[in-house]
């Protein structure tokens, strides 16, 4: 599966820790996420991440168009709701790009936990079947 990443500046520390405790299932799956998040998920874990531009620059919308194109399986977006300034550009659009596409996404740390046991289980093998394969 291909897992996107992101975290708001606030909740970068938290998505440090969720792939830590995850780590094992993360290893299994193709990850992404915005620049920072993923430099930070990288150092911290040793995980693969391909990294886009960070949020403020695209980075979001990199990934939202990753989502409508299908080459991404499940977003996990720990957003600070308290502090709206922190709200990445297209977030809106990623999360839209999501329910149309059927791409499950996950923006607190509860629900992140129950997509990833999901994904462990192979509750979301379905989408792989007749997917297109696409060359890294």
């Amino acid at each position: 599966m291909n897992i996107a990443l992101i975290a708001q500046d606030p909740k970068k520390d938290l998505m440090v820790k969720f792939c830590i405790a995850y780590c094992g299932v993360l290893k299994n799956h193709k990850l992404c996420a915005t620049a920072s998040t993923g430099k930070m998920i990288f150092d911290t874990t040793g995980l693969n991440v391909v990294s886009f531009l960070s949020g403020p620059q695209g980075g979001c919308q990199q990934i939202a168009s990753r989502v409508s194109c299908g080459e991404i399986d499940a977003v996990i977006l720990l957003r600070d709701s308290v502090h709206p300034e922190f709200t990445c550009r297209g977030e809106d659009d990623l999360l839209r790009l999501c329910d149309i596409h059927l791409v499950p996404v996950a923006t607190n740390i509860a629900t992140a936990e129950i997509l990833i046991h999901g994904i462990d289980r192979g509750d979301l093998d379905w989408r792989n079947v007749g997917k297109p394969v696409i060359e890294d």
